[in-house]
């Protein structure tokens, strides 16, 4: 099938949703459409086409209807794509849309709509198998469902986010709460609370993994719901406690999205301001459980996201929509940023874990004598390049937790190198006491990518702490 566009002179009566039109252009050759659209000036007609011999419908040729609407011959013929507006079906017997609605998703074969704030509390369902088809007098399987009017009921609470999970449930992410229906509203359906403690930053804050895991970003931080579960877990409480807070991200002038990234198996949490494409972003990877903080170039300030399941799998990825109207995807072999007409380098770095040189007497400190970095790559015929150079810097301290916050605030290393090449470094004889040591290894270099195997250090007793 292929979507047409028929333009014709305005119709006594337009051919329903549904209908089929035939167009015989000679013997066995035939040209047929499955109405979709009219415009509300019957002079535009929209379909899905289908041919038997014939390649196209002609512009000399008559074409029939299987239901009521009048005869026509198209004075041209249009292939897609096309875009017209979403209303309902014009003729006045089909409902009225919101004045607004700001969400949307396919449930059950329909076409449901919410997030209006004139009523922000209340969800529209259009007719099943007709998203142009919005009138509630119905009473039918297939009726139009307005929420409020059900007995599954409108939600106490203003609807941020429509959720899908197949024909199975639809989850109404909500200001403070979190709700769901699992059915059809007019075939038996009912709302429950999934969780009375959480609700959902905005429409696009919530993804599925490939098994059916739903995650989100809520009102304490990352949640996720096991497929199968009604039980609500905090992923972000225990690694980043202060996630919101820190974050201070504000519906008015961020937006948030989520995205499943089943190439890396990991999620990509995107916190954009919207004004700038100022970003603070969080990798989160599934095997580990660890969340890893990252920004991207303003220009490419993440605004959507969408996992694209392509037939061939080399195009299959995880697609980032940017503030500059580009698509992006993670590639790899870039060891750049793409930010438009330019590549903008990236600044990559970590915290190795910070490290107590005296375990067994908390009186006592310690001394780095010496350190080896093992460095990725360097085998005969390997598949992945080699690593470009490492710099470490080399921070001590009284306290750890005083050390974490030299390095987040940019303190001066005690000491600072860089090595170069791969597989095992020279031995780095650097000195260095303290209770605790923490060395950060990093590349803020154009044009490269670091890989660590090992970091391998050297210490001794060095007396009491004074």
């Amino acid at each position: 099938l292929i979507n047409v566009k028929l333009t014709h002179t305005a119709l006594t009566t337009a051919h329903a949703h549904g209908d089929v039109l035939t167009q015989t252009q000679s013997s066995g050759v035939i040209a047929s459409m499955v109405v979709d659209f009219t415009n509300a000036a019957k002079t535009l007609t929209y379909g899905y086409a289908y041919y038997t011999l014939a390649t196209a419908f002609d512009t000399s040729t008559a074409i029939t209807g299987s239901g009521s609407g009048s005869g026509f011959t198209p004075t041209v013929v249009t292939n897609p794509p096309h875009i017209y507006d979403w209303t309902v079906y014009p003729g006045g017997s089909s409902g009225t849309m919101p004045n607004n609605a700001y969400l949307g998703c396919a449930y059950r074969g329909r076409a449901v709509i919410s997030g209006n704030p004139e009523n922000p509390h209340q969800w529209y369902m259009f007719r099943q198998l007709n998203p142009f088809d919005l009138a509630f007098i119905a009473n039918d399987a297939q009726t139009p469902v307005l929420g409020g009017s059900s007995n599954a009921g409108k939600i106490g609470d203003i609807v941020k986010a429509l959720i899908p999970f197949n024909d199975d449930y639809l989850i109404f992410g909500c200001a403070t709460s979190m709700w769901f229906l699992q059915g059809d509203p007019a075939y038996g359906g009912t709302i429950m609370s999934l969780t009375k403690h959480t609700g959902i930053f905005g429409g696009q804050a919530w993804t599925f993994d490939e098994t059916g895991n739903l995650y989100f970003f809520g009102t304490g931080g990352l949640f996720t719901v096991k497929r199968g579960s009604r039980l609500v877990e905090n992923l972000s409480n225990k690694r980043l406690p202060k996630l919101l807070e820190d974050e201070d991200a504000k519906p008015e002038t961020h937006r948030i999205t989520l995205g499943f990234d089943k190439r890396r198996n990991g999620l990509v949490l995107a916190i954009t301001t919207l004004a700038t494409g100022a970003n603070s972003n969080y990798w989160y990877d599934l095997q580990s459980e660890g969340m890893f903080p990252e920004s991207y170039p303003n220009v490419c300030g993440v605004y959507s996201q969408f996992y694209y399941p392509a037939e061939d799998d080399t195009y299959a990825d995880l697609i980032l929509g940017g503030r500059d109207g580009y698509l992006r995807i993670f590639k790899d072999s870039a060891k750049d940023d793409d930010s438009g007409d330019s590549d903008t380098a990236i600044s990559s770095n970590v915290l190795m874990p910070v490290q107590d040189m005296i375990l067994d007497d908390e009186d006592l400190q310690g001394r780095l004598t010496s350190m080896v970095i093992e460095s990725g790559g360097g085998a005969s015929g390997g598949a992945f390049g080699d690593t470009d150079s490492i710099t470490y810097d080399i921070h001590v301290s009284k306290g750890a937790e005083e050390l974490v916050e030299d390095v987040r605030d940019g303190a001066t290393p005690l000491h600072t190198g860089t090595v170069t090449g791969v597989g095992r470094n020279k031995r780095i004889r650097k000195r260095a006491k303290g209770k605790y040591l923490g060395i950060v290894l990093k590349n803020t270099t154009a044009a490269s990518t670091w890989v660590l195997e090992k970091l391998s250090i050297k210490t001794k007793p060095a007396g009491r702490i004074r």
